[in-house]
């Protein structure tokens, strides 16, 4: 079997993997920038493709990567607060016997000229800055979309997620200034999808987290929200 080569490698407002969403989709505003390694800067290799308004990325775990450790049948998902175990097959993790990841973005746009070749701007990404992806195919909604699908224990804990609405927000003044209103509500859906660890319940703690160039600072308490930039 021939090794997997990355094509291209991704640019987005994490430079570190805390705080990026656990799912693609989930924060639909966040951004990112798909650049081709040279020798696939083609732009015959993305004819056709502005015809779809998705596509899959197939990306490498490069940072959950235990070099000599075995992997594990079963592993601890956060979203059972990492204190039950299930069959490494029945989720995302990226600790898998490959580190292989998959997620499904929307394309903004795409720029076959540009100083870095072909780009394809993407929104939804779960990806952190600079991530490797090894492939990209077309979303098709006829075949890739399963309307009655089941979740299976992430239901419970996705369904039970609160609303923009519910929650209070109270950034500092530094912050709302930083960024614009784009950032500012893209930042507020990252906070809200509770980006700790779940086994953290201290509402007291503080937390930050790496974002579009700029260090945030964040407490979660039920029902409000602070961050703030020093």
């Amino acid at each position: 079997m021939s090794e997997l080569k990355p094509i291209a490698h991704i640019e987005t407002d994490f430079p570190t993997k805390f705080g990026v969403p656990r799912q693609s989709g989930l924060v639909a505003g966040l951004k990112g920038r798909i650049v081709f390694e040279p020798e696939y800067r083609d732009p015959e290799a993305l004819r056709g493709l502005d015809g779809f308004s998705h596509i899959w990325l197939l990306w490498d775990f490069s940072e959950a990567r235990r070099d000599g450790m075995k992997w594990r049948p079963t592993v601890r998902p956060p979203r059972l607060g990492g204190n039950k175990r299930v069959g490494v097959f029945a989720t995302r993790s990226p600790y898998r016997p490959n580190n292989i990841g998959l997620s499904s973005v929307r394309i903004l746009s795409i720029n076959l000229h540009t100083p870095d070749g072909p780009v394809i701007e993407v929104e939804g990404a779960d990806l952190m800055s600079g991530t490797p992806i090894f492939d990209i195919k077309p979303y098709l909604a006829f075949t890739d979309s399963h309307p009655d699908a089941t979740g299976g224990f992430t239901e419970e804990t996705f369904n039970s997620n609160p609303s923009l609405e519910s929650i209070t927000f109270t950034f500092n003044s530094i912050l709302t200034k930083t960024f614009d209103p784009e950032h500012l509500k893209t930042l507020k859906e990252i906070l809200l999808s509770d980006p700790r660890p779940h086994y953290h319940d201290d509402a007291d703690r503080v937390y930050a987290l790496e974002f579009a160039g700029k260090e945030v600072k964040f407490r979660i308490r039920p029902n409000q929200i602070e961050a703030w930039i020093e």
